[in-house]
């Protein structure tokens, strides 16, 4: 699935997170009322990380969606194509291996993975299926995939009140924090023309990742998908 609706090119949306990595984290708790930690929690629960298991944490922004897998004694490498988001996060963390990489191009061998995960960063990549694909080569086979992602409202009625704060209220009120309310007019868009949970779980699958499943969070506002690389 092409992104290319959207109008932005891959290098001007990696300018346009460079220009809001240094109050991304906090625009993100801001605009989600708190619930981002939440959704954060869910999708840690269904990595399931072990000890010295290797997780690849792509779209990782800043690193604070990494730091669980670390803290759970996995070995994770954070992973985006925003290099203002990585110098932040290194900053932060610099025990952690922040990597620069394309999610259509990543920089790894194959099998190199015991799971990988994403949130919220595969609607902003050109390729959908091409990102979901090279998740899979980097996985070995039995490991798995966990993508967070804005998704459907389930209830109706719910959906236009949504609608209307996301492309109404939210890109003001990331505005009045990051001082850059344009990047969030796209951002907006971007999750009101991204697929719904069920359009999304067959891209999976034309990916090849097996045994595809989702649930809703905080009323299919988020919706959290898991896959399995098959063993042969």
């Amino acid at each position: 699935m092409s992104r290319a609706s959207l109008d932005k090119k891959p290098q001007d949306v990696a300018s346009m997170f460079d220009g809001i990595a240094s109050k991304y984290d906090i625009t993100n708790d801001v605009i989600s009322l708190g619930q981002d930690r939440a959704w954060r929690r869910a999708t840690v629960a269904a990595v399931n990380p072990q000890p010295g298991d290797r997780i690849l944490d792509l779209a990782a922004g800043t690193g604070t969606s990494s730091e669980p897998f670390d803290a759970a004694g996995a070995l994770v490498v954070p992973c985006d194509f925003s290099f203002g988001m990585l110098k932040v996060g290194k900053v932060r963390r610099p025990d952690l291996p922040f990597t620069a990489g394309d999610a259509t191009q990543l920089p790894f061998a194959d099998n190199s993975f015991n799971a990988a995960t994403i949130s919220f960063g595969l609607r902003n990549v050109v390729d959908t299926v091409g990102a979901l694909s090279e998740l899979f080569r980097v996985v070995k086979p039995g490991g798995h995939v966990v993508i967070c992602e804005f998704s459907t409202p389930t209830w109706k009625p719910f959906r236009t009140v949504y609608s209307n704060y996301l492309m109404k209220a939210l890109p003001k009120v990331a505005g009045l924090v990051t001082r850059d309310s344009g990047s969030y007019d796209y951002l907006a868009e971007s999750i009101s023309q991204w697929p719904n949970q069920e359009s999304l779980a067959e891209l999976m699958q034309e990916a090849g990742w097996r045994n595809v499943a989702y649930r809703n969070l905080t009323g299919g506002i988020v919706a959290l998908h898991r896959a399995t690389k098959p063993l042969v």
